[in-house]
């Protein structure tokens, strides 16, 4: 079972806890991470979603829901844990762009890593993620015109930041 802290409309924490899947009220909001991982080559790591997920198959930058009690660095930290097997190291990570997402209820942090990962480390989790690549941001764009990157404007309007 996972559980979500629930924050306000300015990011405070409210003292509630709700579980995933469950209705929140109005003007209540949970946290999302996601993670822009660069190497030094200037090429980014992205992962695959698998068929089960929403948006199957579809290519994006891996993050996810911060559990009650993390941080927005610890739940990034452990959300590339969790699906790519890889341990990014704090002091690679900046906060690149923040939003609140009045729509889906949740504020979101990306993440930049400046940091190098072999793809050979990688290790997907299979419950979440079928596969991962190394690509340039060309390779990305591509994927994005494509209709087989998630088309988030948001984090995808992140490129333009780095």
């Amino acid at each position: 079972m996972e559980l979500w802290d629930i924050l306000d409309e300015n990011r405070n924490e409210t003292g509630r806890v709700v579980e995933r899947g469950k209705s929140m009220n109005t003007g209540e909001y949970h946290l999302v991470v996601f993670a822009i991982i660069i190497n030094s080559k200037g090429q980014f790591i992205i992962s695959k979603r698998t068929p089960n997920k929403t948006y199957p198959n579809t290519w994006e930058f891996t993050g996810g829901s911060a559990l009650a009690g993390e941080d927005s660095l610890s739940a990034i930290l452990r959300e590339v844990k969790e699906e790519l097997g890889v341990e990014l190291i704090k002091r690679n990570g900046k906060v690149l762009k923040t939003i609140k997402y009045d729509t889906g209820s949740y504020f979101a942090d990306v993440w930049l890593f400046e940091q190098d990962v072999d793809i050979h480390d990688v290790a997907c989790q299979p419950e979440e993620v079928s596969e991962a690549r190394i690509v340039t941001k060309k390779e990305i764009i591509k994927l994005i015109k494509g209709d087989i990157f998630i088309k988030n404007t948001f984090i995808t309007g992140c490129l333009e930041l780095i």
